[in-house]
């Protein structure tokens, strides 16, 4: 069972939302995000997914073939694939074909952590997003190599910077294709302004390393799986739930990815995004659905969304999205 967030105030997430007037309701779905399981070549500190090499969650073909048949009778135009590492996955090469042989003009999405692109048996990879037209969401805590190396592991940041040159070699991040890096903090605050980190990575990285790309999105480590561990052996947690919760801005709420995106996990189970999935929250808004191809899309709009204390995470400072900071 996934590890309850920890309070550290009497307000609840949702007294909060009640205290400042807003109210929390889902719109059209626009983005259908598929958690494809939670294998991984990687073990990072800030996983909110507690993913790694030994796991073994990960969507078959049957269940992709499933989501990919609701898909196509949706109007959603975005496929935004993540995991662990998606690409590990049996579903991820027969959901893109699926997708893009449907839809020339299909959005899709690959969070990847870079560095599966150098994984023995993986060459395919790099080609394969290219036919597609994937773009690429990668994560890159840092620009210099220590505080990768210290969040993601030894060697994490040199295999990274390899694979950002091939993106680039491939036509990534020069107008062809699409290339967006993620930074998440290294410890127990907040991340930056969004754009002056963009262009430090900018200049950073190509000073150095002669890389580019398109927009970086800062996204708040939330106190959940792994990271909540974390926090607690460092005797953090308590501060920061402090820290989140002084931080709420109502100004976020408007535009949090759990309003326009039907988040499934690899069992084809919805959630309102893949923080709840982790926390074995089901989606608020789902009336008698159990799976994504069970569900009526039209029937959201307005609905309910399931929250809990970890959303000040997504609601503190600028906000936090998938699609990095909000406001």
């Amino acid at each position: 069972m996934a590890e309850p967030v920890v309070s550290t105030q009497t307000r609840s997430f949702t007294a909060r939302l009640h205290e400042a007037g807003v109210e929390l309701r889902r719109t059209a779905p626009e983005i259908l995000q598929l958690n494809l399981g939670r294998i991984c070549n990687m073990t990072c500190v800030h996983c909110h997914v507690n993913a790694g090499p030994g796991r073994k969650e990960m969507m078959d073909q049957s269940t992709a073939e499933k989501v990919l048949a609701w898909w196509k009778t949706s109007s959603i135009g975005t496929l935004d694939l993540t995991g662990g590492a998606p690409e590990m996955t049996p579903a991820f090469r027969p959901l893109i074909e699926g997708v893009r042989a449907f839809s020339e003009e299909a959005r899709i999405i690959d969070r990847c952590n870079l560095t599966i692109l150098l994984e023995p048996g993986y060459e395919w990879l790099l080609p394969f997003l290219v036919e597609h037209r994937v773009e690429v969401v990668a994560s890159m805590p840092c620009y210099s190599p220590d505080n990768v190396n210290a969040q993601r592991g030894d060697g994490v940041f040199d295999g990274s910077i390899r694979a950002l040159q091939l993106l680039n070699e491939a036509g990534y991040g020069q107008g062809k294709l699409k290339l967006d890096l993620v930074y998440n903090p290294n410890g127990a605050f907040l991340p930056g302004a969004q754009e002056e980190l963009e262009a430090d990575y900018k200049r950073e990285l190509r000073e150095h390393f002669g890389i580019v790309f398109d927009q970086l999105y800062t996204i708040t480590n939330m106190p959940i799986s792994r990271f909540a561990s974390w926090l607690r052996n460092q005797g953090e947690l308590a501060s920061y739930m402090e820290v989140l919760q002084e931080a709420f801005n109502p100004g976020t709420i408007q535009d949090l990815m759990c309003r326009n995106t039907i988040n499934v996990g690899w069992q084809g189970d919805l959630y309102d995004c893949d923080f709840n999935q982790m926390l074995k929250l089901p989606m608020a808004a789902r009336g008698d659905a159990q799976h994504v191809w069970d569900l009526a899309v039209g029937d959201l709009s307005g609905g309910p969304i399931a929250t809990g204390d970890h959303c000040y995470g997504c609601t503190a400072g600028a906000g936090s999205s998938c699609g990095g900071a909000l406001s």
